[in-house]
């Protein structure tokens, strides 16, 4: 299924860490309106994807910072220099500050459950230890608490009995690409709002 067209003007960032599944989808979805990649590991391979894309990509080390609030502050700065409508959290594993959420009319992120059930790290894993049978994935607004902001979408997977983190995050990445790609529509359509 195509994406649906976004109006003109839109504009979003992607905040990623890692090897840049999700921002694939995005690119895949929305090359023009995808205008800078910016994140924390230099070596990510989203940055990969990113410059193979020609989005501009924003490497910024937290190592050269003396706080979270200083690094979010220069994210933030770097990002704003894009014009960036929205700012979508796509496997960017760093807590973000209200320096940084303040500075934008929105910031998405994408998580492994479905919240708040499982909020934070090793979502994935804590679910299979719990012994659930659904799990799921939830786009939510981000705020300062960590998976806590309101929900924009959810879709349940359910969790099969011989499941292993693998095999659950191997059903999970697609749902994820989907309503990301889903929720970026809503909220430049004035579906949702922050």
């Amino acid at each position: 299924m195509s994406p649906e067209p976004l109006p003109e003007g839109s504009r979003f960032a992607v905040l990623a860490s890692g090897s840049g599944t999700n921002l694939q989808a995005l690119l895949d979805a929305y090359p023009r309106e995808l205008v800078v990649v910016a994140g924390d590991r230099g070596e990510a391979f989203a940055f990969e994807r990113a410059r193979r894309a020609g989005v501009p990509v924003e490497h910024v080390n937290p190592e050269d910072f003396a706080s979270r609030k200083a690094f979010d502050l220069e994210l933030a700065d770097r990002i704003s220099r894009y014009d960036a409508r929205l700012v979508v959290g796509a496997g960017y594993m760093r807590i973000l500050t209200p320096a940084f959420l303040e500075r934008f009319p929105a910031v998405i992120n994408v998580h492994p459950s479905l919240l708040p059930e499982f909020k934070g790290l090793h979502a994935v894993k804590r679910t299979l230890e719990a012994g659930v049978e659904r799990t799921g994935v939830t786009v939510h607004f981000m705020v300062e608490e960590v998976d806590a902001g309101p929900e924009i979408l959810q879709k349940e997977v359910p969790v099969l009995p011989d499941d292993t983190e693998e095999s659950l995050l191997e059903r999970l990445h697609p749902v994820e690409h989907e309503l990301l790609v889903e929720a970026v529509a809503d909220y430049f359509w004035g579906r949702v709002e922050a």
